[in-house]
């Protein structure tokens, strides 16, 4: 009787079997043979959750093909069935199904019996077989543990080698050697690409790559050379330094200029000038030439001497400032914008600063104190200069000037240009003008003028005067030198003249002293009469 307990379900004839079929049924066997060699096809039927696939005893089947495609749409993963259970066969299987719905692909699980499964990801394929135990039977991944010997190549316009299978396990390559070992791998635990010494994944780091694309070299980096070498350049996107105290040391303390270079459309450094002793910031990539910033001992330069301006620019959110060199000008400029000489505040030249820069506006200092502040400015619609308390110009002014350079107190009192005559003073109008003139007498007999005279002259009648005290002293009498008696002293007369027998001028004159005689008498002292109306009689001569 005929069996199919091999392994590719062929047709065994019984002894005396297949009388004039013979050849037939052999030939048939023989095509079944080159079929387990060939590519076979097999749909699942859609959104199948379980799937058969059964090899024929004696006829055509795509089981039996050594690769075994399936096709179809799922909607979850699949488990396959490869029957029968006591076949022990190699099988190149692809998931080539397709998602039926939004949430895939999906995979196929590959099964014999209760014994363990082969998982292929859709669009993969794998090399398994099955082991034949009947109901225990088991699939397994043929290619576990591959060593093939020299080269593999893969090929294609996208060639991929892809490691894992998204599961929570390392994933790695080991580069078996002589005296030591290193590995290329993903340290899943701590999702980082690791290169390092030995062959356990996270041991002895030499490299690692985190999810933000942070690379940690934990040793020397020598690019071109050994991380020992003194040369050797390092080219990165971007570097951190990390750790407590993380710091980045150019130079070996040689005699030598030591930079970092920025290699744009236009160059510039940082450097130390060694020759120079001194850091420098400067443009192009030769360190010492165009200088625009340089520190040295206690010193910050900026500038480097050529006939160009330098500036320091605040760029704001809406309204920008700078301080700068106005080279053309030999001026230190602080100003609004960030266009040297243009819209200046203040400006510094030789012995002289400057405030404001000529346009239509005011222009001021302000003195922010505890209690009090205090302004000094400009009001330019008044074209005055104010001095007054708080931060608005014009407002609570202590003191004005403008540009005729009349004064004003307080905003109410208004000085002359001028000064006026001798003995007059400021006198106010009661509106807030101050003017010199004669103060006139007042009813409460206070004296308002006051005129001494010590030689002969005229006495000059005040307008608005009310009456005069006039104190005269005469002369005083001489002595006589010979042995005679002392002159007498002049006479003292004081009077109260009403204004209206004062004319507008009136002489004075000073009685002068006796003269000495040394035989004779000596002489009398002078009379000092106020134009005969009023006399201070002189003195008498000495006997």
């Amino acid at each position: 009787m005929a069996t199919y307990v091999n392994d590719l379900r062929l047709k065994e004839i019984g002894t005396g079997e297949s009388s004039g079929t013979w050849g037939s049924e052999t030939n048939t066997n023989l095509e079944l043979i080159a079929e387990a060699f060939s590519f076979g096809t097999e749909a699942i039927t859609s959104n199948a959750d379980t799937h058969t696939t059964t090899i024929a005893d004696g006829s055509t089947d795509p089981g039996r093909s050594i690769f075994l495609k399936y096709t179809g749409a799922l909607d979850s993963d699949c488990t396959i069935t490869i029957g029968p259970n006591t076949v022990s066969k190699l099988w190149f299987i692809e998931n080539a199904t397709t998602d039926s719905g939004s949430s895939g692909p999906y995979n196929i699980i590959i099964k014999q019996g209760t014994g363990a499964t082969v998982t292929i990801p859709n669009s993969h394929v794998k090399a398994i077989y099955s082991d034949g135990a009947g109901s225990g039977g088991a699939m397994v991944e043929a290619f576990t543990d591959l060593n093939l010997t020299d080269s593999i190549t893969i090929s294609g316009s996208t060639p991929t080698l892809t490691i894992g299978d998204a599961g929570a396990e390392d994933t790695k390559i080991v580069f078996d050697g002589n005296a030591q070992d290193f590995y290329i791998g993903l340290d899943d635990s701590a999702d980082d690409l690791v290169i390092g010494l030995g062959s356990a994944v996270g041991t002895t780091p030499a490299i690692e790559i985190d999810e933000n694309q942070d690379i940690k070299f934990a040793q020397s980096i020598g690019v071109g050379q050994a991380a020992s070498s003194t040369t050797g350049d390092i080219a990165a996107q971007t570097m951190s330094l990390l750790g407590t105290t993380p710091t980045l040391t150019l130079g070996d303390g040689g005699e030598e200029d030591v930079a970092i270079k920025f290699n744009g459309v236009k160059d510039f450094y940082i450097a130390n000038d060694d020759s120079a002793d001194k850091l420098v910031i400067g443009e192009g990539s030769t360190v010492g030439t165009n200088n625009i910033l340089t520190i040295t001992d206690d010193t910050v330069t900026l500038g480097d001497g050529a006939a160009a301006d330098t500036a320091i620019v605040f760029d704001g959110n809406a309204k920008d400032f700078y301080v700068a060199l106005d080279d053309s000008a030999d001026k230190l400029v602080i100003g609004e914008g960030s266009t040297v000489g243009t819209n200046p505040i203040l400006a510094i030249t030789d012995d002289s600063v400057v405030l404001g820069d000529g346009a239509t506006a005011d222009l001021s200092l302000l003195f922010d104190g505890n209690a009090v502040d205090f302004h000094l400015g400009i009001d330019d619609s008044a074209d005055s200069l104010m001095i007054g308390t708080g931060t608005s110009l014009g407002s609570n002014i202590a003191i004005g000037v403008d540009s005729s350079r009349v004064i004003k107190f307080n905003n109410a009192y208004t000085f002359p240009t001028s000064d006026g005559s001798a003995n007059q003073a400021l006198v106010t109008n009661g509106s807030g003008a101050l003017a010199f003139g004669t103060v006139s007498s007042s009813v409460d007999g206070t004296f308002q003028d006051i005129e001494v005279f010590t030689s002969s002259g005229t006495y000059t009648k005040p307008s608005g005067l009310k009456r005069v005290v006039v104190y005269v002293v005469g002369g005083g009498g001489a002595g006589r030198s010979a042995g005679g008696g002392g002159g007498a002293g002049g006479g003292t007369a004081i009077e109260v003249i009403e204004a209206g027998s004062v004319g507008s001028t009136e002489t004075v004159t000073i009685g002068a002293g006796g003269t000495d005689n040394t035989s004779n008498p000596a002489g009398s002292g002078g009379p000092s009469p106020l134009a005969q109306n009023f006399l201070a009689t002189a003195g008498g001569a000495g006997p």
